[in-house]
């Protein structure tokens, strides 16, 4: 599937989760009761329904408020909102030492910061995952 096909897929979902028929018209009336832009169309709204388009950020605000979604679980899934969520988890999770570490890393001049990566990736590479196991 495309990011608009499952865009549509979502806020269809979000729509029967509040209750809401499956009605171009219905999203057409309450989205325009709550957007202080232009109004949308009813081909507009259709066109977000089937899946061929995906509302601009203002108008994924509105849809989100209104249909009680987060606007990135709207916008990108659950799965894309998980994987963030556990990438920045990971960072936050690391000592104050790795992290003091990473900032010196950040410090060097591109070069050197070549070298140590060429470093990191030859030990795993030689004790990561399918290599020797370190006994300490």
């Amino acid at each position: 599937m495309t990011n608009k096909a499952d865009f549509g897929i979502r806020l269809c979902k979000a729509m029967q989760a509040e209750g809401l028929p499956l009605r171009p018209s219905v999203l057409e009336r309450e989205f325009n009761k709550r957007y202080w832009g232009r109004s949308v169309s009813l081909q507009a709204v259709r066109r977000w329904m089937r899946g061929e388009a995906i509302p601009s950020q203002d108008k994924l605000l509105v849809l989100a408020e209104w249909l009680k979604v987060e606007p990135q679980i709207l916008r990108f899934g659950d799965e894309a909102v998980r994987a963030v969520r556990s990438s920045q988890q990971r960072w936050e999770e690391l000592a104050h030492a790795e992290r003091s570490t990473l900032d010196a890393f950040l410090r060097l001049p591109v070069a050197q910061r070549r070298v140590v990566q060429q470093v990191i990736e030859a030990f795993d590479l030689a004790y990561g995952s399918g290599g020797p196991t370190s006994k300490d």
